[in-house]
């Protein structure tokens, strides 16, 4: 089962403008081959249909517990994706109904790079890459084979990291680099869990492979924050009692990859604390949440009201 927290993984800076582009180019962090939905779709149907689950428990507990991080990080692209397309929240921008929508007021989008993020998504994410492709099943690989499927998922995890540096490369909003570093630093941390895995159960040592790209995270501003606090050499449970055998591979005598800050690795029961997860105020004139949208605003209150 899963149980849902209204938080985001980590908080978000807000964007500096609007820049549909920019949340384009982030949807390759989501919906692409190496993105988000695929490390997510890779892990949880790998976690359902792993094989002799109780006899090999530290690694079905591995890949089922990285599975709800990944959809922690469907969650923190979508909402990156989101607010680089809307640009800054005002406040009080949904208050009043839509205007004369003759005037053409979202006349830009039709020049967007992603034009259907305006016109069928009202500004929101999709599972789509940066071209507008449909993620699709294709990209899912689970075999019943413990080491193919683990090997598969060291793979996975350096290509998304390679993905996720090009697209730092691209993107200057605070928004979409702050995306981008925490999810270098914890693609990091998986890539580095299913390598010592792998060591485990053949003796082969896939880690001396890391970084791939070879490129120290620390050179990552972004990063940087995450790499202070140990984020590198966290490994989360994501269950109040379940999936602790991970720390049969994330181990203490196991220690940071070379290029990082050194220390031990840990398992931290349950889930990172979070930051808030932004408004995304509505804008009438596109329909969000609706063009007049005062009576619902009122029936909202008064059912929130009833529910104290």
């Amino acid at each position: 089962m899963f149980m849902r927290v209204d938080r985001l993984i980590t908080e978000l800076p807000p964007p500096a403008q609007q820049d549909p582009n920019a949340a384009a180019a982030l949807q390759e962090l989501l919906g692409g081959k190496y993105g988000e939905m695929s490390t997510l779709g890779n892990y949880m149907f790998q976690s359902f249909n792993f094989r002799s689950k109780d006899k090999l428990r530290p690694f079905y507990s591995l890949v089922a517990s990285i599975t709800a991080e990944e959809l922690a990080h469907v969650e923190l692209v979508s909402n990156g994706v989101a607010m680089l397309n809307n640009g800054p929240d005002k406040p009080a921008a949904d208050r009043k109904p839509g205007g004369d929508i003759s005037k053409t007021p979202h006349e830009a989008m039709k020049d967007i790079r992603l034009a259907s993020a305006f016109l069928s998504n009202g500004g929101g994410a999709t599972p789509v890459n940066a071209n507008g492709v449909s993620w699709n099943n294709d990209f899912v690989t689970t075999t019943g084979n413990v080491i193919f499927d683990l090997l598969h998922n060291f793979h996975l995890e350096c290509g998304a990291r390679l993905h996720k540096l090009r697209v730092y490369e691209t993107v200057s909003d605070p928004t979409g680099r702050e995306v981008c570093g925490y999810l270098l630093v914890r693609g990091s941390v998986h890539a580095h869990s299913y390598a010592l895995a792998l060591k485990k159960l053949t003796g082969v040592e896939i880690e001396k492979m890391l970084p791939t790209p070879n490129i120290p995270l620390a050179k990552i501003p972004e990063c940087q924050k995450y790499l202070d606090e140990g984020s590198h050499r966290r490994l989360y449970t994501w269950s109040l009692e379940d999936y602790r055998e991970i720390s049969g591979i994330w181990s203490n005598d196991e220690v940071a990859l070379p290029d990082d800050p050194p220390g031990a690795l840990e398992v931290i029961e349950g889930m990172p604390d979070g930051g808030k997860i932004q408004q995304l105020v509505g804008v009438p004139s596109a329909f969000t949440p609706d063009y007049a949208p005062e009576e619902f605003y009122e029936i909202a209150a008064k059912l929130y009201k009833a529910s104290r």
